[in-house]
């Protein structure tokens, strides 16, 4: 979307600016992926209804229109702290949607880690000139990107009590997924003009194809993470994600890490320690052994 298709010595090209169409294709793909190893090997019985995978397709649109709408109306800090403080609000989902209990220092070291990111991304960099003013509405909406992107995961996560594989869930929430950007992109007019530029630029077509061939890989990853670890670690990971993209671009190109960001990189390694630490204690209670009654003689 940055760049220009069709380019020549008398023409300056064109781009493609409807971004709509490109998330219908890695849902497509991936659904395809997910079809073809449904049928090729062998899955579990699948027993969930199917309308029941609507309600993780719709949230997950409806948190992705509330996350780049409220681009617009708040700052650059309130935006990193929002992303990184998401860990709670999963797991609070998580009682509601899935009935799961969190232990306290599971809620201690998901609040390190958010306390951890938020110091390191805030201090990796300047502000953005183009960065707006924090408004009540951009707030709404991020409590409102919050909101569905915790139900996401959490229903997903319930989902899985079905005992079906993760393909057969990629497979189930892309269905929906698919049919939903499609009607919406016919409500724009937006389907035949997305599909003729694909038709006119076969470089486009490429780059697209690429693009959805990792989103389909990506959402392997993350389905089978949700339904072996649940929807809190899987945050977690997404939520380190962003640490480490930035740690790993100042090794590369030298970037200065500061007092603070230091500091906050400190409190991730802590809070994850503990979180290793802890569930390495609660493993060994659970494998104590019982002790046996003493025999009783029989007179």
């Amino acid at each position: 979307m940055t760049r220009s298709y069709g380019a020549t010595a008398t023409s300056p090209g064109e781009r493609f600016t409807d971004s709509q169409f490109l998330v219908l294709m890695n849902r497509v793909l991936a659904l395809i992926v997910a079809g073809l190893s449904c049928v090729l090997c062998k899955q579990p019985r699948h027993g969930a209804p199917m309308y029941r995978y609507s309600f993780a397709s719709l949230s997950n649109v409806l948190s992705s229109w509330c996350q780049y709408e409220a681009l617009k109306f708040v700052s650059f800090p309130t935006q990193v702290l929002a992303k990184a403080s998401k860990v709670i609000p999963v797991m609070l989902m998580g009682k509601l949607v899935s009935r799961r209990s969190y232990e306290h220092w599971e809620y201690l070291t998901a609040g390190l880690i958010s306390i951890g990111v938020s110091m390191f991304l805030l201090s990796s960099g300047p502000e953005p000139r183009s960065s707006p003013a924090t408004t009540l509405s951009g707030l709404i909406l991020l409590a409102g990107y919050i909101a569905f992107d915790s139900f996401t995961s959490n229903w997903q996560d319930a989902l899985f009590s079905y005992k079906m594989s993760s393909v057969q869930m990629m497979f189930g929430v892309n269905l929906f997924s698919c049919l939903f950007t499609v009607g919406s992109l016919l409500e724009q007019g937006a389907l035949l003009e997305g599909t003729r530029f694909m038709g006119r630029h076969s470089e486009f077509a490429a780059h697209a194809l690429l693009l959805s061939i990792c989103s389909a890989c990506g959402q392997l990853f993350i389905f089978y993470t949700i339904g072996q670890f649940g929807a809190a670690v899987f945050t977690i990971i997404m939520t380190l994600r962003q640490a480490f993209a930035i740690l790993l671009s100042c090794l590369l190109y030298g970037h200065t890490v500061t007092v603070v960001g230091g500091l906050g990189v400190a409190v991730v390694f802590a809070a994850l320690l503990l979180r290793v630490y802890a569930r390495g204690r609660l493993k060994q209670r659970g494998k104590k052994p019982v002790p046996m009654e003493s025999p009783v003689q029989k007179v």
